[in-house]
C-alpha cells in the first residue's frame, strides 16, 4: 500500500526524519500520525507548520526541527526576526469541537527562541 503525504521532509545529520505540514489539511494529517511520545513543534504565533520528529531525537535534532518550523512560519515571512517556537509531546495535543482545520490545543509546552541568524543559516 503506497502512502502519499504532502509533508515537507528533512533528514538531519543524525539520520533522523523530520516532517512538517504544508497547510491546514496536511497539518491535520501530520498530527494524526504523531505518536504520543514524539516531539512536535509549532510557532507561538499562528500560521506555521506543525513539525514532528519521528522517533527519539538527539539534542541537535530538536534544534533542527525548531529552525525548520520557524523557517516556514508566517511570523518569519512577515517579520524576518527571531521566532518563538513551542515544543511539546504528541500526548499534549488536543482538538476540541469547533476548532478549524489545522488548529489544535496544547496542554503543556517548552519555549525555544530561534534567532534570526539560525533561520538564515538553517
Amino acid at each position: 500500500m503506497e502512502k502519499k503525504t504532502n509533508f515537507r521532509e528533512l533528514i538531519t545529520k543524525n539520520g533522523t526524519l523530520i516532517l512538517a505540514g504544508r497547510n491546514d489539511e496536511s497539518n491535520e494529517k501530520l498530527i494524526e500520525q504523531v505518536e504520543k511520545d514524539e516531539e512536535v513543534f509549532h510557532t507561538k504565533e499562528a500560521g506555521s507548520p506543525f513539525v514532528n520528529i519521528k522517533g527519539k531525537p538527539k539534542a541537535s535534532d530538536i534544534k533542527d526541527a525548531a529552525v525548520f518550523c520557524a523557517k516556514y512560519s508566517r511570523d518569519w515571512k512577515k517579520n524576518h526576526g527571531d521566532v518563538i517556537i513551542h515544543q511539546f509531546k504528541g500526548k499534549d495535543i488536543f482538538k476540541e469541537k469547533g476548532m478549524k482545520a489545522g488548529t489544535f490545543g496544547i496542554k503543556r509546552f517548552k519555549v525555544i527562541k530561534i534567532k534570526k541568524s539560525e533561520i538564515q543559516n538553517g
